[in-house]
Order: structure tokens, then C-alpha cells, then sequence
């Protein structure tokens, strides 16, 4: 019996939505589907059997092995990014990397995976597996370049990303960056230390509770016309106050940052919640190392460590497109009814 790709890629991905967190599970999650579920996809009684055959776990493990990832996560993020809400502020992407720490490829490989994600929702736009012989910053136009509608657009990463290139390529595609400098930078890391700090007025000021810390985080920011950074306008200093709530321990960092966003373009309070947006795709990379499982996960055949992490990638966003806030609890509602994967994925 054979089956459709468009078939057997809609079952797995609805058994992901249904809180399948292994090739195991979605075999089973597909073996157990209600009859007009398998209608609706196209699954039709066999003609010599009174029954409907279905897609066996070794069908689906054999096919996401095989599969072109890239073409899936393209697909992916191509329909979060159809679907997801206008907005009249900034959008803002988050670039950063996640380790498959279970998984890896039949030569002991480990699979580390580049994502952008989208700040308000959360959603991944776009992702690329480095590769062996590639860092991540090789990976960072690639990664962009699946991205249709940069123009206006805020990216974020950590300072693995702070690269001349990297600016360049942004203000190419007439978006707007926030780099994070660190010593890879060292003289522009010196530039941003020798402004006269002391002189600026402090610009803003947050309170956060969260991990079992608070956390104090000021803000100042300088227009300077001579900044060592392709496009960069402004300079932004953070000093970050973190108090562990259990042993009252205090640290205080400070942050320096470099933005090709005007004053007239990002207030001091704009800047502050982008800086801290970045952050919120450790959110992501929670929901699918304690949700699904991930990183308990041991695939090691192809490409289909990376396919679920798409798959994942798929329900995270499909559940937030519809309002969930707290993902397990959706999946959960999900496994009641195998009609609200469908309905979900805009198939019911």
C-alpha cells in the first residue's frame, strides 16, 4: 500500500499536535486515528479490505529520514509567517541556535539547529541545520534568506552574530539589527565603554521575577555618529542587577549594544523591551526540552531528528496562532478530539 507525502506528513504533524513526542507515538497516534479523520486526509478503504490501511511508524520513519529539510522547514515557516497577526510596532526576529543533545546522525553527529523566531508570538520563521563543518555564523544569510518579508524588521542575536557582514546583509535587505558586543569586538566593545556614561540620564528601568531570580535591568542610550559598526546609530549600555531568590546572592553585569535604529525610530523603552525580547526563544527551546521531550529524544536515522523539531516547531506556532498560552495543556486538549490537530492546521 502506498501512500501520498502530503498524507503521511498531515498525520505526523497531527499527532504532533496531539502530544506525540517520538516516531513510536506518532505510529501509534496514526494506527489509532478515527475513521473520518483519515477520510477527511485522503486515507481510503483498501478495495480488496473491509478496512482503511494506514501509515505504519517504519513508513513514517523511513520518509522523515529521507526528506529535504530544508524544503520542510521552508514550508513550515512559510505558513506560521502566512498566518501570524499584523502589527503596527516593530516586529523583531530572534536568531539563536539549539542543540538536538539526544539526537544525532548515524555517525555520532550531533545536530545543532538555527532558528528565527519571532518575538510577539513566538513563532520560527525559518531554521537550518549548521552542519559539521560550518559555525553558526555561515548559517546566519542562509537562514535569513528563507525569510520573504525582512524589510522593517528588527533581528536580534547574542554576539556570536555581532559580524560587519552580518550588518551589511541587514541593512541590504532594509531591515534593522540590535547586535550585542562583546570581546569578538573588542574595539568597538572599548568605543562603547569609554562614552561618558556617568553623563547620560538613566532611560529606563524594569522589574522581573522568573527562574527563581529578580531582576533589576537600567537602560541608557547614546546617539553617536561615529560608532564602529557598519549602519550602527546608537549606542545602548544595560546593567543588569540578578538576585537568586534562594540564596540571596547578587550579581550586577553590564551589557553593551550597538542598533541601526534611530531615536526618532526606537525609544529608550523600545530598545529595552527588544533587548529583552531576544530572549523569549529560550521560551521555545523550554516548551520543546520539558513538553516533547526533545532532549530525552535519541533519533539517530537521516533527517528526521531535525523533521520533528520542525514538527514541533509546527505545533508551538500552530497552538499560539490560536490563543494556547500554556502549550501542554493544548496538546492535552488536543489528544481528547483527533478533530483539533484538523481544525488547527486549517484542514477541518
Amino acid at each position: 500500500m502506498r501512500y501520498t507525502l502530503a498524507v503521511v506528513l498531515t498525520l505526523t504533524a497531527c499527532a504532533v499536535l496531539a502530544g506525540a513526542t517520538s516516531l513510536l507515538a506518532v505510529g501509534e497516534w496514526i494506527t489509532d486515528a478515527p475513521p473520518y479523520v483519515l477520510e477527511h486526509l485522503g486515507v481510503h478503504p483498501d478495495p480488496l479490505l473491509p478496512r482503511r490501511l494506514v501509515p505504519a511508524e517504519a513508513t513514517v520513519r523511513r520518509l522523515l529520514t529521507r526528506i529535504d529539510g530544508d524544503a520542510l522547514d521552508r514550508a513550515v515557516g512559510g505558513w506560521l509567517a502566512d498566518r501570524r497577526p499584523t502589527n503596527s510596532g516593530l516586529r523583531a526576529l530572534s536568531v539563536d541556535g539549539k542543540s538536538l543533545r539526544g539526537a544525532a546522525r548515524a555517525d555520532g553527529r550531533k545536530i545543532h539547529l538555527l532558528a528565527a523566531v519571532e518575538h510577539t508570538n513566538g513563532l520560527v520563521l525559518a531554521q537550518l541545520d549548521v552542519g559539521e563543518k560550518t559555525g553558526e555564523t555561515t548559517r546566519f544569510q542562509p537562514l535569513l534568506d528563507s525569510v520573504a518579508d525582512l524589510a522593517g524588521m528588527v533581528v536580534t542575536s547574542d554576539a556570536l552574530h555581532t559580524q560587519r557582514e552580518h550588518a551589511a546583509y541587514l541593512l541590504g535587505r532594509r531591515a534593522h539589527y540590535i547586535a550585542i558586543v562583546k570581546d569578538n569586538q573588542k574595539k568597538l566593545r572599548r568605543q562603547l565603554k569609554s562614552l561618558p556614561w556617568k553623563d547620560i540620564p538613566l532611560q529606563g528601568r524594569t522589574r522581573g521575577i522568573g527562574h527563581g531570580r529578580s531582576e533589576i535591568r537600567r537602560i541608557k542610550v547614546a546617539t553617536v555618529n561615529n560608532l564602529l559598526f557598519p549602519g550602527a546609530c546608537q549606542a545602548v549600555q544595560v546593567k543588569r542587577r540578578r538576585t537568586d531568590r534562594k540564596t540571596g546572592k547578587t550579581t550586577i553585569a553590564t551589557i553593551y549594544a550597538v542598533t541601526s535604529l534611530t531615536a526618532e525610530q526606537a525609544t529608550p523603552a523600545q530598545l529595552a523591551q527588544l533587548i529583552r525580547g531576544h530572549w523569549k526563544i529560550e521560551a521555545l527551546h523550554h516548551v520543546r526540552d520539558t513538553t516533547f521531550a526533545e532532549d530525552a529524544s535519541q533519533l539517530r536515522t537521516g533527517n528526521a531528528p531535525r523533521a520533528m523539531a520542525t514538527w514541533r516547531n509546527l505545533a508551538v506556532g500552530a497552538l499560539r496562532l490560536s490563543g494556547v498560552r500554556n502549550i501542554a495543556a493544548g496538546l492535552r486538549r488536543n489528544a481528547r478530539d483527533a478533530r483539533r490537530p484538523l481544525a488547527l492546521l486549517g484542514l477541518a
